[in-house]
């Protein structure tokens, strides 16, 4: 994308303006991850009901991104990410002064479509920013970025919930003060839109036939880090509460904001990882992560639980980041925040329809017995993200990202 013509902020300040549009799109998204419980309690919701909450997001996410993922190469990365920022206030506003389920649900569906017209251009301009050359620092700071965005989501509002006033709303209208604060500093963005853009219309998301290898191994790497994510985040609340016995809503949270943590240091310090070293470990970690999770409902014990929570934060971690990195490598500019947006639509897509299974089968027949069906099928399609990056690596390492036919996705 050309530059600006005029830039009212620096390149480092736009590129740390992007980073925290990516903390907040994942706070947006773990923000009821400590109120489940009480949603439960309050409103006696099902499993199924409560996953449902959380479903929504990504399912709406999946829609918009298949009509609009590419919107931005055409208005300019600023203006979808204003779009985006407004959607999720709009969002976070509804579950601030939800009255009962209905409510949650149309927020979750605005919160679907903010993140979905800001990540992907957010990310689109980070690499912008910083080059391909610089793909590896890029993908470990967007990755740590979500992960901060998800420590204050489970952190602060476990804390909120368990001893603060209005437990069920205090933590959103937090939220929707910083999302405010973003807003204002994506406002002062330079404008950059393309000079040779014409008319957006919506006709899906389009990837040159060259990249469909590379859209595969990423799209199949941050999917499996987002079906660990729809463990963490929809019901891992639950299963702290219900399976391991803690009731107490921060020790909880402060456990599920350890695998945050875990997500920003490992982003960090294996950005210099390669990728056909990275992903066995983050395989491994994935592995280790879910035996931990199923002897720790068996065992009823809150360290396994604590182990889960740590393995599953550097599976997720480096998996994430080498998604991200695939994209920076293979994908040309024009072409950057389509790309990304296939890529996120998929994983976004696996996330829902994991968070609606494990829902389902957890009103059927528990919480244990949905962990001990999910723990299989996820590290699974960790092994399928490994394999995908290894075929990716071998027959086309170092091949940039030629210009070819295209297909609808």
């Amino acid at each position: 994308m050309p530059a600006s013509t005029r830039q009212p902020t620096s390149d480092r300040l736009a590129f740390w303006t992007c980073a925290a549009v990516l903390a907040l799109a994942l706070w947006t998204s773990g923000a009821a991850t400590p109120v489940y419980p009480l949603y439960t309690a309050d409103w006696h919701l099902t499993a199924l009901l409560t996953t449902s909450i959380f479903a929504v997001y990504p399912l709406v996410l999946v829609v918009v991104l298949l009509v609009f993922g590419d919107l931005s190469d055409t208005i300019g990365r600023r203006a979808s990410i204003l779009l985006g920022v407004a959607a999720s206030i709009i969002g976070v506003l509804l579950f601030a002064v939800a009255p009962n389920v209905g409510w949650l649900l149309v927020g979750r569906a605005f919160m679907g479509l903010g993140v979905g017209l800001s990540l992907s251009p957010a990310t689109a301009k980070m690499i912008d920013i910083a080059g391909p050359a610089n793909s590896a620092r890029t993908g470990a700071i967007s990755t740590a970025s979500t992960a901060v965005g998800l420590v204050f989501a489970t952190l602060l509002g476990g804390a909120l919930v368990q001893y603060a006033p209005f437990p069920l709303h205090l933590t959103y209208w937090i939220l929707l003060a910083v999302e405010a604060v973003v807003l204002v500093f994506v406002w002062r963005l330079g404008r950059d839109r393309p000079a040779e853009a014409g008319r957006w219309k919506p006709h899906g998301i389009s990837v040159p036939r060259s990249l469909w290898g590379a859209v595969a191994a990423a799209a199949v790497c941050i999917s499996a880090a987002y079906a660990l994510g729809a463990v963490v985040l929809s019901l891992g609340a639950s299963i702290g509460k219900q399976l391991i016995g803690s009731d107490n809503a921060f020790v909880t949270g402060a456990i599920i904001a350890l695998s945050m943590g875990v997500i920003g240091v490992v982003a960090l310090a294996s950005r210099r990882l390669p990728l056909v070293v990275a992903t066995p470990v983050a395989f491994v970690a994935t592995v280790l992560a879910f035996a931990s999770l199923v002897a720790a409902g068996s065992l009823h014990s809150l360290g396994l639980f604590l182990a889960f929570c740590v393995l599953g934060g550097v599976g997720y971690s480096l998996f994430f980041a080498a998604g991200l990195q695939i994209v920076s490598r293979y994908a040309p500019a024009h072409h950057r925040a389509g790309t990304l947006s296939a890529v996120y639509l998929v994983a976004y897509l696996v996330q829902g329809a994991a968070a609606l299974w494990l829902g389902a089968e957890a009103t059927a027949g528990g919480l244990e017995h949905a962990v001990d069906l999910g723990a299989p099928v996820i590290a699974g399609l960790a092994l399928v993200a490994l394999v995908a990056v290894v075929m990716l690596a071998v027959p086309r390492r170092g091949a940039g990202a030629a210009a070819g036919g295209s297909a609808r996705i």
